[in-house]
């Protein structure tokens, strides 16, 4: 397996499930990981950042293995003092998960940018990898439904997901860059691929891509973009996203998702209960087991993904700008 550096693109649960195998089989100091910054809002005064700190905890080994969200052995004095108050109750903080949303609000208040911050955190988390989202700017995910605008937190867990979507937003994308971080991770000589992790594409990845100038650095960092997709066996391991696709009239298959992101992944993973699909795809697909249910299935996952981009690299003719 080649040395050199990898970046991942990733949501909360699912993505941060390959991103804990890529971090696990690389050496340490070699892998980031690009966060959504669409989910992330204000709430009771502070800023919460829901899928960053799921990365963040997952790869420090202190996410609640029962939820995948949150920290293992929380508490929960804090949220039911509020309710005893009359408080918002809607989106839980646990003891120690609100610990960090009060230290990076108050940082952030003083002008420091997230990513640094983010950075900092992984750090003292004893995180060694940089875990960074995609931008320093506020991005904003808003889903679009019959009845009107959603904020993305009141869609996703005030409301379950129970509305129907119509489309997505993501304001303050356009005047957002992508931080100073990524463009180094993305121009690192020594980039051996980027790979886009089993997320939601509508919640999780395109929130990533939607930031100006995202696109064109994965395009000219000159390396394979793999994806794995989130179907399996013609439905969604874990979330909405066999809902909104059949909302949004996609089919709920593989080949659908290649086409959702055409023009950025070069190669796809896809399941093993799914190789009927392989002759549909236009790129080079791969298929391995990719339900991750236990560490070995995340290290073998990523394993399989590493050696996937190492074969597209050394093929005679490759290019990043399409296979021959």
């Amino acid at each position: 397996m080649s040395a050199g550096s990898v970046a991942a693109l990733s949501g909360g649960i699912g993505g941060a499930k390959l991103a804990l195998g890529l971090y696990r089989v690389l050496p340490p100091g070699s892998l980031t990981v690009v966060c959504n910054p669409g989910d992330d809002f204000d709430h009771l005064g502070l800023r919460v950042c829901p899928d960053t700190d799921t990365v963040l905890y997952t790869l420090a080994g202190i996410a609640n293995p029962e939820t995948g969200w949150g920290r293992a052995g929380e508490t929960w004095t804090f949220m039911r003092a509020l309710s005893d108050l009359g408080g918002e109750t809607w989106f839980r903080l646990g003891d120690g998960d609100l610990a960090l949303h009060v230290e990076r609000t108050r940082r952030l208040a003083g002008g420091e940018p997230w990513s640094n911050i983010c950075g900092d955190i992984a750090r003292r988390l004893g995180v060694h990898a940089r875990v960074v989202p995609a931008c320093d700017e506020e991005v904003r995910t808003v889903v679009m439904t019959p009845d009107g605008r959603l904020a993305f937190q009141h869609y996703f867990v005030r409301d379950r997901c129970e509305p129907a979507v119509t489309g997505f937003k993501f304001e303050g994308a356009d005047n957002a860059r992508p931080c100073n971080a990524v463009l180094e991770a993305l121009a690192d000589p020594a980039l051996r691929c980027v790979v886009v992790c089993p997320s939601n594409p509508f919640i999780s990845i395109d929130p990533i891509l939607s930031v100006s100038g995202m696109k064109d650095a994965i395009h000219a960092a000159g390396v394979p973009v793999l994806g794995v997709s989130p179907i399996i066996g013609g439905s969604a391991v874990k979330g909405p996203t066999a809902k909104m696709m059949r909302e949004l009239g996609f089919d709920v298959s593989n080949r659908s998702i290649e086409q959702h992101y055409d023009g950025v992944v070069d190669a796809w993973v896809i399941d093993s209960a799914d190789s009927s699909d392989a002759p549909e795809f236009e790129r080079p697909v791969r298929v391995v087991p990719t339900m991750m249910r236990s560490d070995a299935d995340k290290h073998a996952l990523a394993r399989a993904v590493l050696g996937f981009a190492d074969e597209l690299r050394s093929r005679m003719g490759w290019s990043h700008r399409g296979m021959p």
